[in-house]
């Protein structure tokens, strides 16, 4: 006992589709699959449309700093120097943020 039905070509699938829309009603029919294959196009182009929205990283900026060509050591050495300060700097104003936050929500 076959559980499938037998397959069919697709000749014969469209004969049947034929068979089902010649006789006198049709209205009902035509509407419903118009709505059935409109619903279907809607819902593959809003894939295909979503697929490309927000896909590419966006673009970054690099800033480059621009040294003049006859710096000395001492320049460079300096220069290191300003900046280690100003990441200190920077370390201890957020370490003093989260020590304040700390304080503020009673961690210990």
């Amino acid at each position: 006992m076959a559980i499938l039905p037998p397959t069919s070509s697709p000749r014969a699938a469209l004969r049947d589709f034929a068979a089902v829309f010649r006789n006198g009603d049709n209205r009902d029919r035509l509407l419903g699959l118009t709505l059935a294959v409109l619903v279907t196009i809607i819902i593959l182009i809003v894939f295909f449309v979503d697929s490309h929205i927000n896909t590419a990283p966006p673009q970054q900026v690099t800033y480059v700093q621009d040294y003049k060509p006859g710096r000395t050591d001492a320049d460079i050495i300096a220069d290191q120097e300003k900046d280690e300060a100003k990441r200190v700097a920077t370390a201890k104003e957020r370490q003093r943020q989260f020590q304040k936050l700390e304080k503020q929500f009673g961690i210990e």
